[in-house]
């Protein structure tokens, strides 16, 4: 078995595990950096399957990290894609409410932005015809400017080239299998030593996390997100639309997205899934991880903790094409909901869940010693946020400024 030793170790080449190779080459241009990926490529998982949305930073409380880092993140991929020359679509969002009970949460998102930092307005029904003509709302409506999509893996392979050319080794096919001590691991067919391992692994972060003696009282559920794109040679709507999210749950409901090559899609389902890579083919199939997968959302199911029965009911509806296309309905005048035939790639939101209180965890979650650092849970708005998320570890947990 080949060994390799180098100063850090970074597991995992999603957005967050290249990002964090990016802030430390920035930091410490003579790093010796290693990224190992068990996958033949980059973007194979969560995010080449992401949504493309830059968010802009209202939904979050201000005391979240997803506040922290969602405004300036927004901007510094903004500046990323306009350096590489990658597309963006400056498309805006609009945020509807349907009902009075839904206004208030706009109100609250308002109330939110102003604490954020994040530019917004409040608008009336009739100037939201000038930003959405096609959009319906009840009184007001939250317009977002900055809100934008980008195309994800175009985003990761421009990131991977650049990585390469500054001097990160980035090693495929070579999976974690376990650990052999304490700054030692086992991957592929190779043996590596490294002063800091970080761990960036998203839909398995938590069993790596346990090898190292953390994630104690955390597991990933996954849950599997899929969204129906529209085939009509029209466009009916020229930005994203949304609706007013339930604040007490991670997702934001089935809303229209404007993709960075134009082309509308609504979604994405929140569907729980069976195990970490239930795409849709048996590929990483394990009956074991299945099977606790399965205990736990039973569990939870029992129990309706966070409304996880009701949440169950609702999402699995979803994969009907056509309960999808009548639920986004609801948020435009006109539409044509038979073109909305064909389902996009699926991906799978690696959801943090707190096993004490059985509560999904909404914001990220690091944990950490002095020799390895674990990023149990960077979900939505993690891809908008990684390069200044990234630089936070980097700061605070490998103590480089």
């Amino acid at each position: 078995m080949e060994t390799i030793t180098t100063e850090y170790l970074i597991i995992g080449a999603g957005i967050v595990g290249l990002s964090i190779a990016k802030k430390l080459k920035e930091k410490h241009p003579n790093a010796d950096v290693l990224v190992i990926e068990k996958e033949e490529d980059i973007a194979r998982h969560a995010s080449g399957r992401n949504s493309g949305v830059l968010h802009a930073g209202f939904y979050y409380t201000k005391d979240s990290l997803k506040a922290r880092f969602t405004k300036e993140g927004n901007g510094e991929l903004k500046k990323f894609c306009e350096e590489n020359g990658l597309k963006i679509n400056r498309c805006g969002k609009v945020v509807v409410a349907l009902d009075e009970e839904e206004l208030k949460v706009l109100y609250e998102l308002e109330k939110r932005a102003k604490a954020n930092g994040v530019e917004v307005a409040l608008i009336s029904e009739k100037e939201l015809e000038s930003y959405e003509p096609n959009a319906i709302t009840h009184k007001k409506a939250l317009w977002s400017p900055n809100t934008a999509t980008i195309d994800p893996i175009e985003v990761l392979y421009a990131l991977k080239n650049r990585l390469i050319q500054n001097g990160v080794n980035i090693l495929f096919k070579t999976p974690y299998l376990k650990k052999i001590d304490k700054n030692t691991v086992s991957a592929g067919d190779k043996k590596i030593k490294a002063k800091k391992i970080i761990n960036a692994s998203g839909l398995y972060a938590d069993k790596i996390a346990k090898d190292f003696g953390f994630s104690k009282n955390y597991t990933i559920i996954p849950f599997k997100g899929i969204y129906l794109k529209y085939t009509g040679v029209d466009k009916p709507i020229k930005t994203n639309i949304y609706p007013t999210p339930n604040l007490k749950n991670p997702f934001l409901g089935v809303h229209y997205t404007l993709t960075v090559d134009g082309v509308i899609k609504i979604g994405p389902t929140a569907i729980p899934a069976l195990w970490r890579e239930n795409y849709g083919s048996l590929n990483g199939f394990s009956p074991v991880e299945m099977l606790q997968i399965i205990s736990w959302e039973s569990r939870l199911f029992l129990a309706n903790s966070f409304n996880f029965r009701d949440l169950a009911f609702e999402e699995t509806k979803k994969f009907n094409k056509n309960y999808l296309a009548k639920l986004a309905r609801k948020m435009v005048k006109q539409i044509d909901e038979n073109m909305f035939n064909k389902w996009s790639t699926p991906g799978i939101r690696a959801q943090l869940l707190n096993t004490k209180t059985k509560e999904l965890i909404q914001d990220f979650v690091v944990e950490s010693d002095g020799l390895s650092v674990h990023i149990l849970n960077a979900v939505s708005p993690a891809f908008t946020c990684s390069f200044t998320f990234a630089e936070w570890v980097v700061e605070n947990y490998l103590n480089i400024n």
